[in-house]
C-alpha cells in the first residue's frame, strides 16, 4: 500500500493545482476583462494666468522610443487651440514652450511604472525584474513542482494579465515680462573611460522660468494587444498635457 502513496500524492497535488490555476485564471479573466486606463504626473505644475495676448504656445514633440510609429503633436495642438491657445513655429513669438519626450512605450508591470512615476523627471527606466519559485527540494518536489509550473504555464498562455506603459518626460517653459531674467545654472558629470569623469559646469540668464515633470500612462486588461491599448494611452498623455493650460 505504502508504495502507492508517492503517486496518490503526485495525482492530488496536480489535482490541486488545476483547481487553483483553473480559479485564478478565471479571477483574472473576470476582474481585468475591461480596459483600465490610468495617467498620473510625478510633480504638478501650476501656471499663472495670462490675457489672451499672451496665450501663445511653441509645442515641440520628441519620441526616443522603440515605437516611432506613435504621431501626437497633431492631437495636443488642437487640444491646445481648443482652450483658447494659438500654436506657432517659431519660439520668440511664443509666451509658452512645450517640450515633450516620450521615453518609452511597451509591456511593463504595475511595480516598474509606479517606479518610474516616483522617480520623476529626467531619472533612467528600469526594467522589471520577473522571478520564479519551486516548490521545496528533493526529487519528488521537483517534480510535482515542474508538473505544477507546466500547468501555470499553461493557463498563463491563455489568461494574461496585461499592462502597457508609456512614459513620457515634459518641460513647460514661461517667458519672464519686462527686465526679469532668471539665472540657469548647469552641471554635467561626463565619464572618462570605467574609472574616471569630468565635472562640466555653466551658468547663463535667460528670460524662460521652466516646470519639469514626468507623465506616466498606464493600460491594463486581460490578454491586452498593443493596438488596443495605444489610442488610449495617446488620449491620456493629450489630457495630461492640455490640462495643465
Amino acid at each position: 500500500m505504502k508504495k502507492f502513496m508517492p503517486k496518490l500524492t503526485v495525482a492530488l497535488f496536480t489535482a490541486v493545482c488545476v483547481m487553483l490555476t483553473g480559479c485564478s485564471a478565471t479571477y483574472t479573466a473576470i476582474k481585468k476583462r475591461n480596459l483600465d486606463v490610468q495617467t498620473k504626473m510625478s510633480d504638478t505644475v501650476f501656471l499663472d494666468p495670462v490675457k489672451a495676448a499672451k496665450r501663445v504656445v511653441f509645442l515641440q514633440i520628441r519620441n526616443t522610443s522603440d515605437k516611432q510609429d506613435i504621431k501626437i503633436k497633431e492631437r495636443i495642438k488642437e487640444a491646445i487651440q481648443s482652450k483658447g491657445y494659438r500654436v506657432t513655429d517659431d519660439p520668440d513669438q511664443a509666451h509658452y514652450m512645450i517640450q515633450a519626450n516620450i521615453l518609452k512605450v511597451g509591456k511593463s508591470d504595475a511595480s516598474s511604472s509606479q517606479s518610474a512615476l516616483v522617480s520623476g523627471y529626467g531619472s533612467g527606466l528600469v526594467g522589471a525584474a520577473v522571478g520564479a519559485s519551486a516548490f521545496g527540494g528533493g526529487n519528488g518536489r521537483i517534480g510535482t513542482g515542474l508538473i505544477g509550473g507546466l500547468i501555470g504555464m499553461a493557463a498563463d498562455a491563455m489568461v494574461s494579465d496585461v499592462y502597457f506603459t508609456m512614459i513620457t518626460d515634459l518641460q513647460i517653459s514661461v517667458r519672464t515680462s519686462g527686465d526679469i531674467e532668471v539665472t540657469e545654472n548647469d552641471k554635467a558629470t561626463l565619464h572618462q573611460g570605467s574609472s574616471g569623469s569630468k565635472v562640466i559646469s555653466s551658468s547663463q540668464q535667460t528670460h524662460w522660468k521652466r516646470y519639469q515633470t514626468r507623465i506616466v500612462s498606464v493600460a491594463n486588461k486581460v490578454n491586452l494587444d498593443f493596438n488596443e491599448a495605444l489610442p488610449a494611452l495617446d488620449t491620456g498623455l493629450v489630457n495630461s498635457i492640455s490640462g495643465i493650460f
